[in-house]
């Protein structure tokens, strides 16, 4: 099987294991070995337990794979000072993945944070465009 194949299925794996879940250190170490992104997770199942990636997308070249999707989760935790809203946010995500050894190894993520703000009533919502 081609390797753009085998990531494209690891990541599958990787989602379908993670999202929507309570994620413990052990799960994350299982596929990650790029601690930034286990930071990253950790930091935002404190904010948004049980979040959710809805995979919309998925493309694979040789040991990367990129997705696109949203983000979709409940604010219960502290997020960079915000206190809980208990409000539920969807927001759209890009995310990079580096394979090596059926491992994370790298990661970028890009994300409407502008969208998630006004969500979570931190800033008004953009006037639509006429």
């Amino acid at each position: 099987m081609e390797q753009s194949k085998r990531n494209k299925e690891f990541i599958t794996r990787y989602f379908n294991a993670l999202s929507g879940r309570k994620v413990t250190q052990e799960l994350l170490e299982e596929y990650i070995s790029d601690k930034e992104l286990i930071a990253h997770i950790n930091f935002f199942t404190g904010a948004f337990p049980c979040y959710e990636i809805i995979v919309e997308e998925i493309t694979a070249e040789d040991n990367r794979v990129v997705i696109h999707g949203r983000f979709k989760g409940c604010h219960k935790g502290d997020f960079n000072g915000i206190s809980p809203t208990n409000r539920t946010v969807e927001v759209s995500v890009a995310v990079g993945y580096e394979i090596e050894n059926e491992k994370i190894v790298h990661h970028w993520i890009l994300a409407d944070q502008m969208s998630l703000m006004e969500q979570l009533g931190v800033v008004p919502a953009a006037e639509p465009a006429h």
